[in-house]
């Protein structure tokens, strides 16, 4: 395998074939566009099992992903995809920077979800981004951004349902797509990385909120939504 590209917390590969990849989880956290890292052991193999099993999950339902099989316990291997350069939002509940930005108190619920999108540029700290730049900048298409969006809000009814049965509430979440064929699918992950997770009746967050906000415990709030989950 060859190193093609190394990331906050995943590794990609090449392999033997051109239209797969490998893909290798760290154990690295990070929080404000890199500036707070960190190490902890074992999380790298708690991410890459629940993404896998949220995947499979997802693919039952009629979602299509980039997933194709686990390799072992940080690895798996994939469909090579092209990258829409965008990380994809949606929000349930207000939490983090929508509640500074719009004053709004944390954990108030939404009339209805909203959908965000962030520019995948780490030199611009991944600015907030609207339709009609993305078209402008030549990011997406029309006909692209209906499918993400028709996509996107699938996954979160689906995450929603799925959650709500382990009595873990979904808060928020990011997800990436890419190009495959000529069809928008799902890539990335899904993990508390990348999701906020509040248990049902506590408020307790399972999730990266643990590491950017120093309350410890981040690895036991992990293995905690795996417990949860694997069944």
């Amino acid at each position: 395998m060859k190193l093609l590209y190394e990331g906050k917390a995943k590794e990609v590969f090449s392999t033997d074939d051109p239209d797969k990849l490998i893909i290798k989880y760290k154990n690295s956290l990070t929080a404000g566009n890199g500036a707070k890292k960190a190490d902890m052991e074992g999380k790298g193999a708690l991410n890459c099992r629940i993404s896998n099993i949220i995947f499979g999950y997802l693919e039952s339902n009629g979602v299509p992903t980039h997933f194709v099989r686990e390799i072992d316990e940080t690895a798996i291997e994939v469909k090579k995809v092209e990258i829409v350069p965008l990380e994809v939002i949606v929000r349930n509940v207000a939490a983090g920077s929508f509640s500074k930005r719009y004053g709004v108190e944390e954990g108030s619920a939404l009339k209805c979800p909203v959908l965000e999108y962030s520019y995948k540029c780490d030199e611009l700290g991944d600015p907030l981004i609207n339709d009609y730049h993305i078209m402008a900048l030549g990011l997406a298409t029309r006909e692209e951004l209906d499918e993400i969006a028709a996509i996107t809000f699938r996954v979160n009814e689906l995450l929603k349902a799925f959650f709500d049965k382990v009595g873990v509430r979904l808060i928020d979440f990011k997800i990436e797509l890419g190009r495959y064929h000529g069809k928008i699918i799902l890539a990335d992950e899904i993990s508390p990385d990348s999701c906020r997770l509040w248990e049902k009746g506590t408020d307790e967050k399972l999730d990266k909120d643990r590491f950017r906000r120093d309350m410890g415990g981040v690895l036991e709030a992990y293995e905690k939504i795996l417990k949860k989950i694997d069944c």
